[in-house]
């Protein structure tokens, strides 16, 4: 359990209004969550219907973790996955609502990377959020892929949430994407 024993912190002083400010934390342990909070921020963010218990479960499994307080409010959650050596990839990034638009998801998105040095870094994110993420040095890929199952129940909601390109969709682009798939086929890969 990595992400329970990560003791260091980044802080951050957020403007909230003109006379006012207020000193944002992240915390990069899950030491003390309030579960039933991060299952809250997820699901008013329309990101996470699990129970606070499997959201605890998967937080612990995951390498790394960034929490958001405002005092001692959970205001925010992150959480990476990683080899630790070559790859890793951000989930699950959410806000209240009324700390949105205040860098403090930038934040959380920093103390993320930070645990993962040296690893190549991607996200899965919302469609609405996507000039967000490309703002902050992030770029789409054309190629990432999700498997969809018999009885998946979350490709509906992908689908009408614009996650998903329509089955067989091709950005015609590249000559690579016009090749039928058959098990003879092979692309050599001197031409990739």
């Amino acid at each position: 359990e990595r992400c329970c024993v990560m003791t260091s912190r980044l802080e951050k002083n957020i403007e909230m209004t003109e006379h006012e400010k207020r000193k944002v934390q992240i915390r990069i342990t899950a030491q003390g969550t309030d579960w039933n909070r991060v299952a809250e921020i997820l699901m008013n963010a329309g990101l996470s219907s699990l129970s606070a218990e499997k959201q605890k479960t998967v937080f612990l499994r995951s390498y790394g973790v960034a929490f958001a307080y405002d005092g001692e409010e959970l205001i925010g959650v992150g959480r990476v996955l990683s080899d630790e050596i070559d790859q890793a990839a951000i989930y699950n990034i959410a806000l209240d609502e009324q700390y949105r638009g205040q860098e403090i998801g930038r934040s959380i998105i920093e103390a993320l990377i930070s645990q993962v040095p040296g690893c190549t870094v991607i996200l899965y994110t919302h469609p609405r959020t996507i000039a967000m993420y490309e703002h902050m040095g992030f770029r789409r890929l054309k190629t990432a892929m999700r498997y969809v199952g018999s009885g998946d129940e979350g490709v509906e909601f992908m689908e009408d949430h614009g996650f998903l390109l329509p089955e067989h969709y091709r950005f015609h682009d590249n000559e690579y994407e016009n090749i039928p798939y058959s098990p003879e086929t092979r692309i050599p890969l001197d031409h990739v």
